[in-house]
């Protein structure tokens, strides 16, 4: 019998349209969007359903988007599959996944969440504002490479590896005269590179003033032991005590996100089955690159 994972993804997976056939179709999807629409103060369901792109790619729109999405998905899924959701061991998610991993997981309500989120990405959009800076993703590099490359380019400014996903892929996030100098030594030496849609160097020590805003939020809110563990994307291991979990969650914003180091953390407890849940299916792709042998079905807004 089969050991179940959930995976959910992070910022990037947005994209005007979705969660609107989770509505429709599923009550529980759209008593979601509801709530959320209370909880922000904003017609978040409309922004999802039908954009404009640029207003739904902001930070601080796009995270409390993925998040509500991503649980409209679960839903979807319950609802389907009742057995494949009382059946999950273990989860994690990329970067804001990890808040929804958490809910998911029974540590944090669905209210309390998405008003951290909204808090979260509230702050990092400031701290992007702040200092002009953003990431791509690096392709067909090994991570010694990349990291020689970004050494090379710090002379320009900040920037460091922030995102290790999988074999060949790595997203460096800085200040943009130094991510410029990376990408042009990336492609020059064979990488091909990916900007991302996302508002400026995160996981860096640029999210600094955002790391704090974070804390006085999460100080707010009740978190608790997780029913099922979730594994951390700042040190790939799991976390029980919620005190532990608060710190965790801080440290993130400034930290690199070990997602290929999580997802091994998972095959070696023994999950051997995989669902992304959530708009897109990046966490799919990824996980083909770590260990292809093993299932990952995406359940999204399609």
């Amino acid at each position: 019998m089969s050991r179940i994972g959930f995976l959910f993804p992070g910022q990037g997976a947005q994209h005007v349209g979705m969660g609107r056939q989770l509505a429709e179709k599923y009550p529980a999807a759209q008593r979601l969007f509801d709530q959320a629409n209370e909880i922000l103060g904003y017609d978040l369901a409309k922004l999802c359903f039908e954009g404009p792109a640029a207003e739904l790619d902001s930070t601080v729109i796009s995270q409390p988007a993925i998040f509500v999405t991503s649980l409209a998905a679960l839903e979807k899924l319950r609802a389907e599959s009742p057995d494949v959701a009382l059946s999950c061991e273990m989860a994690a998610g990329l970067s804001l996944g990890e808040y929804t991993a958490l809910v998911f997981a029974g540590a944090l309500s669905f209210e309390d969440g998405l008003r951290v989120v909204q808090q979260r990405g509230q702050a990092m959009q400031d701290a992007a504002d702040a200092t002009p800076s953003g990431m791509a993703s690096i392709l067909m590099l090994d991570v010694e490479k990349v990291q020689a490359i970004c050494d090379q380019a710090r002379a320009a400014g900040v920037i460091q590896i922030a995102n290790y996903l999988c074999p060949g892929n790595v997203a460096i996030s800085g200040e943009n005269a130094a991510l410029e100098k990376a990408v042009e030594l990336a492609e020059a030496a064979g990488a091909r590179v990916v900007p991302l849609a996302v508002a400026g160097a995160f996981h860096t020590r640029l999210m600094e003033p955002a790391d704090q805003r974070l804390a006085q939020a999460l100080a707010r809110i009740q978190l608790s032991n997780p029913e099922i563990p979730v594994v951390s994307n700042v040190d790939a291991r799991t976390h029980q005590d919620p005190e532990e979990l608060k710190q965790i969650l801080v440290r993130q914003v400034v930290s690199p996100v070990l997602w290929e180091d999580g997802v091994r953390a998972l095959l070696d407890a023994g999950i051997d089955e995989f669902y992304e849940i959530g708009p897109g299916r990046v966490l799919t792709g990824l996980m083909k690159r770590i260990n292809r042998k093993i299932p990952c079905t995406v359940i999204n807004d399609t």
